[in-house]
């Protein structure tokens, strides 16, 4: 009869403990020293349990610092509202973005087509990466017509947020007029981003947001580390 390998019964235990609460999420494992003294194995075969559950998001290594658990799985309403700072703060975590790009130039054919642009016509594009507790829960990318909003790039980089650069150029309200959900597969660079494994699986949004007139005002793309978050169709 097949047995078990050690690193996997090793990770089974860990991942018991970690759902019966012993661990929360932000905590720090035991060193790899302690957990091997624990299990009674070398420390190759607890590097390789931990190596298992960080490649499932439910871990995470720091360098220098060891391994901590990483936050459950946020709940993320997806309406004809979605504020991204409204949803984390509903979940009672603390929502963090940081800036990668922003930057002026011509549209694509996908960004003509959901902004009723012309691909002679300039669009913002805002890149970035959304976070709930520290922990990179999402990259997006959203786009915006350059000739209405000529000074939205100096809001975006000012206050982080869509919905605040928008109002501060005349864009009150506006709400999502459609939503494509998609998995995929994380390329190298967004398993990077997210801090998750190359090939993990991630969920993609694609959107157009338009406002009171219904004229479309951005095109977003946002793609989720899987395990991160549990995102619940709204019917508002």
């Amino acid at each position: 009869m097949s047995r078990t390998a050690l690193w996997k019964s090793i990770a089974s235990s860990l991942r018991t403990e970690i759902a019966e609460g012993h661990y929360r999420p932000g905590d720090k494992l035991p060193t790899e020293a302690e957990l091997a003294l624990r299990f009674g194995v070398n420390r190759h075969t607890v590097r390789r349990a931990l190596s298992e559950m960080a490649e499932t998001g439910l871990v995470h290594s720091r360098r220098g610092s060891g391994v901590f658990i990483n936050a459950k799985p946020t709940e993320y309403p997806i309406g004809r509202r979605v504020r991204f700072h409204q949803n984390l703060q509903a979940a009672g975590q603390t929502p963090e973005r940081k800036i990668l790009r922003i930057e002026t130039r011509l549209a694509n054919t996908r960004e003509a087509d959901a902004l009723a642009l012309s691909q002679q016509d300039e669009v913002h594009v805002y890149e970035g990466v959304s976070s709930a507790d520290g922990a990179p829960l999402a990259l997006f990318r959203s786009v915006f017509p350059a000739a209405r909003f000529p000074l939205l790039p100096k809001a975006l980089q000012e206050t982080g947020s869509v919905t605040a650069a928008l109002a501060s150029v005349g864009v009150a309200d506006y709400t999502r007029s459609s939503t494509r959900l998609t998995a995929k597969l994380a390329t190298p660079t967004q398993a990077l981003h997210l801090r998750i494994a190359e090939g993990a699986p991630i969920l993609r949004t694609v959107s157009v947001n338009v406002d009171a007139t219904l004229q479309p005002v951005e095109y977003g793309i946002t793609w989720f580390a899987g395990d991160r978050i549990s995102l619940t169709v709204s019917p508002e």
